[in-house]
């Protein structure tokens, strides 16, 4: 081992603060970009921005020297005379004023304007908060006439109840006692469980899926004793359609069966779910595109919220001024280039986003001129390529950014599809594929399904060559049942 110095090569590769901060104001939605855009206007004190100020009406005509009142009327020192009215005035004015001056940041009108837009905006996104699944049997538990005892297992087993769940009780009974309870306390628990099972939505609190189907069976049902065999010893072939097996252990024919599985329907497997917290977002598009008069479509960014920005004059102005120490002049400096950086990166976002999104569009005409099922494959390589930027940066342009269409509002990455290519060498969107098999399944014979060997056939005779787990894969995706599930075993038999 030794010491010793050495000169070698290194190329590494570093992004300087300024693209790092472009990249993340690439990567912002529209209300996003005006909270960034507020956080640095109140840490920032150079940056300003420009106010639109409303052309007066017609008639309206700024105040005259004769209308205005005393104290708006401008000071006049003469050199003749003590001017006593107005030192007078002076007098009046310093008296009302406040003991302490709030030298702090003011904002403008249109600034406080804007955060009320703002505002707006977080409360329309903001979660609702509707009455939680735990508080409504709580409610009902409240009213009922029960022993204490019972009430507070019942409370146990009501916390434990999550509505993403269904309202199902998924932990025993056992674990909600003391390590040792009695046999006594078992007895309580479980009267406690009957009371929380006898509480609306009916359902709740059921162990299995069976018992919470069982919970909802009324005698007035048609079907009264079939539909409870059914729930009670043969709901997993029900739900895999083994109908023949179902006939030969009930005696019941295929019709009847059928019969008693659609009136199964109006049972709620999951009662508890209806108390899940939605939410659904306030989407503000980015991009608007619409269509000329010669139909060519249109480009135009959704910015207008977004105010221009520029550097305060003042500053400007204090830093060519010569009683500005050393100190300030390097304040306003760092300031004033954070300030640059900010304006020029909120352009940059406006010109990539433009030409992404205009590259998009020219992929994609015939998706819009003809719906969903002329989309064509495209990948973000080839918007790249095209724009001549990174790959990353269409995936950053793209991020959480949506577009009003003539077809709706549709996020920008939905327009973004693999694909295959047909025996002819032509290029076909995975979505197209997946209208196709929809289109296949509901024109199948129901009494013999289409296995997914069998659609793979069906879209290789369309020039669409699909592996089967594919078709399997997407056939799962899209909420398609297994050929088995699907055969409706009333038409055959005919």
């Amino acid at each position: 081992m030794s010491m010793g110095l050495q000169a070698r090569m290194v190329q590494t590769q570093k992004l300087a603060p300024r693209m790092i901060q472009s990249m993340e104001i690439l990567q912002l939605p529209m209300l996003a970009l005006q909270e960034r855009i507020e956080q640095e206007m109140n840490e920032n004190p150079l940056l300003e921005q420009q106010e639109t100020e409303p052309a007066p009406e017609e008639g309206d005509l700024p105040p005259s020297a004769d209308n205005r009142s005393e104290d708006e009327k401008e000071l006049v020192v003469e050199d003749s005379g003590d001017n006593s009215d107005d030192f007078e005035r002076l007098q009046n004015m310093v008296s009302e004023l406040p003991n302490t001056f709030d030298d702090s940041f003011r904002r403008s009108s249109g600034r406080m304007q804007e955060e009320a837009d703002r505002r707006h905006d977080l409360m329309a996104n903001a979660q609702s908060r509707p009455e939680s699944l735990n508080d409504f049997l709580l409610h009902q538990l409240a009213e009922l006439d029960i022993d204490d005892d019972v009430e507070r297992i019942a409370e146990r087993i009501i916390s434990t109840l999550d509505a993403r769940d269904g309202g199902y009780l998924r932990t025993p009974l056992a674990d909600l006692l003391p390590s040792d309870h009695t046999a006594e306390n078992y007895e309580v628990a479980e009267r406690a469980l009957q009371v929380v099972q006898s509480l609306e939505p009916t359902g709740i609190a059921a162990r299995s899926l069976s018992e919470c189907l069982l919970m909802q069976l009324r005698p007035e049902f048609e079907h009264f004793e079939e539909m409870e065999k059914l729930i009670s010893s043969h709901l997993e072939d029900l739900a895999a359609n083994r109908l023949p097996q179902i006939q030969k252990a009930t005696g019941y024919s295929i019709e009847l069966i059928q019969t008693v599985r659609a009136e199964l329907q109006i049972l709620n497997p999951k009662p508890g779910a209806a108390f899940m917290e939605t939410y659904v977002p306030n989407v503000t598009p980015d991009i608007i595109l619409e269509q000329d008069e010669n139909g060519e479509y249109k480009i135009t960014l959704d910015d207008d919220r977004v105010p221009s920005l520029y550097i305060s004059e003042y500053y400007r102005r204090r830093l060519q001024d010569q009683s500005c120490t050393e100190e300030e002049r390097e304040y306003i400096k760092r300031k004033i280039n954070s300030a640059q950086w900010l304006i020029e990166s909120i352009e940059q976002r406006r010109s990539t986003l433009t030409k992404v999104a205009e590259a998009i569009v020219a992929h994609q005409k015939k998706f819009f001129d003809e719906g969903p099922e002329a989309i064509e494959p495209l990948k973000m390589q080839q918007i790249a390529e095209k724009v001549g930027v990174h790959v990353t940066t269409v995936s950053r342009a793209v991020n959480d950014k949506w577009m009003q269409t003539p077809r709706g509002i549709i996020p920008l990455h939905r327009l973004f599809v693999g694909g295959t290519q047909t025996d002819d060498g032509e290029d076909v969107a995975w979505d197209t594929i997946r209208l196709k098999l929809q289109e296949l399944i509901d024109s199948e014979d129901k009494r013999d399904p289409l296995s997914d060997e069998s659609l793979v056939k069906k879209l290789a005779e369309e020039g669409m060559t699909v592996a089967r787990r594919t078709v399997t894969k997407y056939r799962k995706r899209m909420g398609i049942p297994s050929s088995r599930q699907r055969k409706d075993w009333s038409l055959a038999k005919k």
